[in-house]
């Protein structure tokens, strides 16, 4: 193994933590889960931190690595909502801005030009705010015992965040594209 593919694969580990989280959140194992979530976590850190420092980026990582990440958060989103430790309307919510995300982004490319897709301030804000809530409903369900507010505040966070990341990428996009001469 050459140690330029060390990123990418502590990326692909990270991927599959999803099916031991899933499965921990499911059997209530909420110590465990949580524990896994923050390691996948410190991985995400450390393939990032060894990519940039050598130089050892690659189009996979560049693919995998937010795969990775999102893959993690929407099955952590799933299973707290099917488990009603965090609203479903969120979880609705949150997928349909990604697919809102997604779609516009393959339209994008398809009928006007490659988009590169650089994420927003308020999209990073989002994701910081579902990964808290993630990390707080699964602490609070198992081994801490948070103030209700907390949950709450993050919920109503997340919302505000999906919906004013989601609007400003179809604004963004759409503008953009409207200045710009289509694909044929």
């Amino acid at each position: 193994m050459r140690l330029q593919h060390l990123p990418n694969i502590i990326t692909f580990a990270r991927l599959l933590t999803v099916i031991p989280v899933v499965l921990l959140l499911l059997e209530r194992e909420f110590g465990w889960a949580l524990t896994l979530f923050a390691l996948a976590g410190l991985s995400d850190g450390l393939d990032g931190f060894l990519a940039k420092r050598y130089g050892w980026q690659t189009r996979l990582g560049g693919i995998l690595d937010p795969l990775a990440d999102k893959t993690l958060l929407l099955a952590c989103f799933l299973v707290l909502g099917i488990l009603g430790l965090i609203p479903l309307w969120l979880v609705v919510a949150a997928i349909l801005r990604d697919l809102v995300i997604i779609g516009g982004a393959l339209v994008y490319n398809l009928l006007v030009e490659d988009l590169d897709a650089a994420p927003l301030l308020t999209s990073k804000v989002n994701t910081v705010l579902q990964i808290l809530l993630v990390v707080t409903a699964i602490a609070d369900a198992g081994p801490l015992d948070l103030p209700a507010g907390l949950i709450e505040a993050l919920t109503w966070g997340c919302l505000v965040t999906i919906l004013v990341s989601g609007v400003q990428y179809v604004y963004l996009w759409s503008r953009k594209a409207a200045e710009r001469e289509w694909r044929r």
